[in-house]
Order: structure tokens, then C-alpha cells, then sequence
């Protein structure tokens, strides 16, 4: 590949040396976030969102607890004007609350001015975000003006706005700032450019301006975007008067990075996206950024707790799906189809339910510690369902913890590697996921089926106790195509069960038993519910060992359908 053909960041722009502050910082509070789908978002879609689609964007965003919404580009279509009188129309109901700033961004051109000016009348609060490419690059090859004269450009077009906007005494009208291509820019004119757009606008800090630093096309490691802003964070004049604002895309991939790494550097407000549209690679992933600050114990200060009512909303107006691997957000993100990552989930969940029932608060509040879950998925409305999946690459851990979720069927830890050996050969064959039901269909297949209907079943029984203490178990026994009647004693039920057994020509050892209640409720129509009971036992049967389970509304017919299906299954190894 041509790489020479390509020049290092180093090259293109200076970056002054300083000492660095930021990678000692820490973030203990989130950043105002700007989302930017309704304008920047919206021209990166193939078909851009119909009023409909804005208005339902809108009123998500709004609900979300968003404080500053961008919601057009009114001076560059018929469209984006429209609805931004829509908007102010919606405001003078009273439908827009009173903490919200519509955004509305133009280029600094003054009749295009004039026409934003003119889309926000009406509008009680608004934020007006001139732009104007800076760059070297841009300024040689788009614009065709010297650093002089691009400076000149962004005064006048400031200038004009501060005259319109006091034209509107009563109406709260703020001023952003881009440098478009600022991570290109020359820092020193960058700081030239703000400075004096600050002046003009008579920055204060009971009305601060806002300058937004766009790394308009990713072009370095995100330690170098950090070092930028910090260059204008501790140099900027007017400083307690400007709220520092980024505006990351992410055509390295590292938009998030660039995000978090300007926050440490003194920026204050990010611009982007809910999950990262907008033109080639995309802006800044808004939703991902808030959760990382959940994951880290800082409120987001926006409102994410039912992720896929958000998600269906987004990907219905910007008609593009949510990837299913999309950071907290997508379909598989909480799913584990490994069985080393299941085992470990699944013992997880059990620690965190015992650490939450000794300290006596609820799963939901107690400290999050689960392998593999850096949040709660139901912090995000999500349920546990899909948590674990299994597959061919699944283990027995996963398997066991569906059956004991959904099914509440707990299977002894000796019996877990037999049940996933009967999942492996399934999914081996078939090379596709199971489901729990799935699951549970080979469950019942593999041990209930056979303690009911095998080579050995039990026609009748009846049992009773001595008045020794002794346990009497009579019964009618058919074996293969022979019928006959059997008596065993014990010092339990099952006990003289197996001893009826022997007198048949059974000979059964029980190496390991265990039973309980069922705890959980299986889908409707499945057979398992709560007055049943599950017993499982493990048995050498001339001299073959197999696992068998009963499920019966008695923890005695359990046992002994438990006991008739290892029996039944051996005879099948022999």
C-alpha cells in the first residue's frame, strides 16, 4: 500500500509543547451534552428524516433530558426552516420546556444570517453556531483566503449576529463559535479567532459564548486532540466566560476517546450523536459516552433507562439499525455464548444476590460486580434473558443457569458436564444457537422422558412403614415385554424402592440424589410451575453409570421417575 503518499499529524500542524494536566484528571461530573441528530446527523442520511421523523426525534431528545438541542441548518433548506418555525410555534404553547435552547447552525455569510435570525423568531431561547472552516487546507483549497482574511469573515459575520440579536431584546439569543477543521488549524490562530470573537460578543460570565472545537476529520491519536484543547483551555482570554465545547467525528475510530480525553482537557460541553451517525464514519456516540460515566458511578445526567425504546425511535427516524455489537446498546452486548464467560456470569449473579440479601438492600441498588457486565443491563431496562445464549462453543454453566432462570430447574454441579455433553452433540449437529425452550425440550428429552416411558416402568406402587421403622415398597414393574409384581424394604421409600428394584434383577446403586422446588415459571403452555417438584439422581446399573431426573407435582414420584430414568438410560448405553 502507498503509504508514503500520506503525511503524519506532525506535519500538517503544530501542536505547542506543554506540560499536561489531563492525564491526571479525572471525570467526576458529566459534560453538557449537545446532540446534533436533527441537523448534522440528518445531512449524513440517505434520506433524510421527514417532518414526522424530526418531530419524534425531537420529542425523544427532549425527554431524555437533553438541555441543548441542534435541530437544523434553517438558511440551507426549505426544511430545516420549517421546522424550526414549527418549533417556535410549539414554544409559544408552552410545549417546549422553559430549560431547553434550540440550536439552529449557520455558515458566516450574512444573508444566510439573516435567514437563521429569521427561523428562530419567537423563540424565547436560542443558541445561534456560526462556523467557518480554518484550516490551512481548507483555506488554500476551499476557500481561497489568507488567515487575514478568513479572521475578517468570522468578525464581520459575528459582529452581524450581536447586531440582530439586540435588535430582540426580549429574547434570550446566545452565540457558539466553530473553528471548522480546528484539529487542522494552526492553534495559535485558532486562539486569535476566539479571542476576538469573544470580545465582539462581549463574553461575560453571566453570558458566556460558546466555542466549539470540531475535530472535523480525525487525523491523530486522541492524546493529541487532548493536547489542543488544553492549549485553548489554559489560554483562552475570557476564560470563566466561554463554555469549551468538542465536536469529535470518528474516522479513526477513536471518536469516544478524542470525547473523553477533551473532557479531562477542560472542554465542557460535547457535541454528537445517540449512537454515533453522521457523514463517513460518524460523530461522537452520545450514548455511549453517558454510559461510560454510569459505569465509572457518575450520573449521566440524561435519562438511558429504557435503552430500546430510545434505540427503536432512533433507528426508526434515521432508517439505520443499531449494530447488534454497538457498546452496551446492541443485541448481543450482555450475551456471553462462551461457557467460560458463562460460568462466570452466571456464578456472579449468584454473588451479587447473596452480597445484596446480607446487606439487606436490593439486587437493583447493591454494588454492581458481575465478570463481564461492566453495567447492570437492567439499569438500561433490559432483562437478564438474553444474558446467556448457548451455542456449540457454549459450556455447562450457561446451560444450567437457563434451565435454573427460566425453569427453575437447578441441576447438581455433577450432573451439569453430562446435561452438556446432550447440548454439545445437539448443536454440533444442527451448528445454530438453542434456545432456552430448546434447552429445555433436550432436558426433558435426554432425563424426565425416560423415567416415564422406557424399557423399565412402573405400573403401580404403593408404600408404607413398618412398625419397625422400616419402609415397604410394592409395586408392578414392567421390564421390557414381562410384567410382574415386586416387594423391596428400606430405610426410606427410595430406598425400598431400589431394593423392589433388585428383586426384579435390577441392581441399582445411587451415587448421588438431590431435590427441590420448582422457583421459577416456565413459559405458557411449557409444563413447569411452582407446585411442582424436580428430583435428579445419579446410578451405577450393572455397572454403568448415568444421571436421570423426575418432575412431579410429588417430591416421592419425582424421585423414583428420577431413579427409573438413570436405570432406563443405562440399559440404552448397554
Amino acid at each position: 500500500m502507498p503509504s508514503h503518499r500520506y503525511r503524519p499529524y506532525q506535519d500538517r500542524v503544530n501542536v505547542p509543547s506543554q506540560e499536561r494536566s489531563w492525564p491526571a484528571a479525572r471525570i467526576e461530573r458529566a459534560p453538557l451534552w449537545v446532540p446534533v441528530d436533527l441537523r448534522d446527523g440528518n445531512q449524513a442520511l440517505a434520506e433524510p428524516m421527514d417532518p414526522e421523523r424530526k418531530r419524534r426525534f425531537f420529542d425523544l431528545l427532549v425527554s431524555m433530558g437533553f438541555k441543548e438541542i441542534e435541530v437544523g441548518y434553517p438558511s440551507a433548506s426549505r426544511a430545516d426552516f420549517d421546522f424550526v418555525r414549527d418549533l417556535a410555534a410549539l414554544a409559544a404553547r408552552g410545549q417546549i420546556p422553559d430549560d431547553v435552547s434550540i440550536v439552529v447552525f449557520t455558515p458566516a455569510k450574512p444573508e444566510l444570517i439573516d435567514r437563521t435570525f429569521a427561523s428562530i423568531e419567537g423563540l424565547p431561547r436560542a443558541v445561534v453556531h456560526l462556523y467557518i472552516a480554518t484550516s490551512p487546507v481548507w483555506r488554500d483549497v476551499v476557500l481561497g483566503r489568507s488567515r487575514a482574511q478568513v479572521y475578517d469573515i468570522a468578525a464581520e459575520a459575528a459582529a452581524h449576529m450581536a447586531r440582530l440579536a439586540e435588535a430582540r431584546p426580549g429574547a434570550d439569543i446566545r452565540f457558539q463559535f466553530s473553528p471548522e477543521t480546528f484539529n487542522l488549524t494552526e492553534p495559535d490562530y485558532v486562539l486569535e479567532l476566539c479571542d476576538g470573537i469573544s470580545e465582539l460578543w462581549d463574553a461575560s460570565p453571566d453570558r458566556p459564548v460558546t466555542h466549539n472545537l470540531p475535530a472535523t476529520v480525525e487525523i491523530a491519536t486522541p492524546n493529541v486532540y487532548a493536547d489542543q484543547i488544553e492549549y485553548l483551555h489554559r489560554n483562552l482570554s475570557r476564560r470563566d466566560s466561554v463554555i469549551l465545547s468538542v465536536h469529535p467525528h470518528n474516522d479513526r475510530g477513536t471518536g469516544v476517546a478524542c470525547a473523553e480525553l477533551a473532557v479531562l482537557a477542560g472542554a465542557q460541553r460535547v457535541e454528537g450523536c445517540l449512537f454515533g451517525n453522521g457523514e463517513r464514519t460518524g460523530n461522537v456516540d452520545l450514548v455511549t459516552l453517558a454510559l461510560n460515566l454510569h459505569a465509572q458511578g457518575v450520573d449521566p445526567m440524561v435519562d438511558l433507562s429504557d435503552i430500546d425504546a430510545v434505540r427503536e425511535v432512533v433507528e426508526h427516524c434515521n432508517r439505520l439499525p443499531v449494530h447488534p455489537r454497538h457498546p452496551y446498546v446492541g443485541d448481543l452486548v450482555h450475551t456471553a455464548f462462551s461457557g467460560t464467560h458463562q460460568d462466570a456470569i452466571s456464578k456472579g449473579f449468584a454473588h451479587h444476590a447473596r452480597r445484596a440479601a446480607e446487606s439487606g438492600v436490593p439486587e437493583s441498588e447493591a454494588p454492581w460486580e458481575v465478570p463481564y457486565l461492566p453495567i447492570d443491563p437492567a439499569d438500561i431496562g433490559r432483562t437478564y434473558e438474553a444474558v446467556i445464549r448457548v451455542n456449540s462453543q457454549s459450556g455447562k454453566g450457561g446451560m444450567a443457569y437457563l434451565l435454573k432462570t427460566r425453569y427453575g430447574l437447578d441441576l447438581p454441579q455433577r450432573m451439569r458436564p453430562d446435561f452438556s455433553r446432550v447440548v454439545q452433540d445437539a448443536t454440533d449437529d444442527s451448528g445454530r444457537e438453542a434456545t432456552a425452550k430448546e434447552l429445555y425440550e433436550l432436558f426433558a428429552t435426554a432425563y424426565l422422558a425416560p423415567g416415564r416411558d422406557g424399557d423399565v416402568t412402573l405400573d403401580a406402587w404403593t408404600t408404607d412403614r413398618a412398625p419397625d421403622g422400616a419402609h415397604r415398597f410394592v409395586c408392578t414393574l414392567q421390564v421390557g415385554d414381562k410384567a410382574g409384581d415386586f416387594e423391596g424394604v428400606g430405610n426410606g421409600p427410595l430406598s425400598a424402592f431400589v431394593d423392589a428394584l433388585a428383586a426384579a434383577g435390577i441392581t441399582v446403586d445411587i451415587l448421588d440424589y438431590s431435590e427441590h422446588t420448582v422457583e421459577a415459571d416456565g413459559a405458557p403452555g411449557e409444563a413447569v410451575a411452582y407446585n411442582e417438584a424436580v428430583a435428579y439422581a445419579e446410578c451405577r446399573v450393572g455397572g454403568v453409570t448415568r444421571w436421570g431426573a423426575g418432575l412431579d407435582t410429588s417430591v416421592l414420584t419425582a424421585s423414583l421417575q428420577a431413579v427409573l430414568s438413570a436405570v432406563n438410560r443405562a440399559g440404552a448405553a448397554r
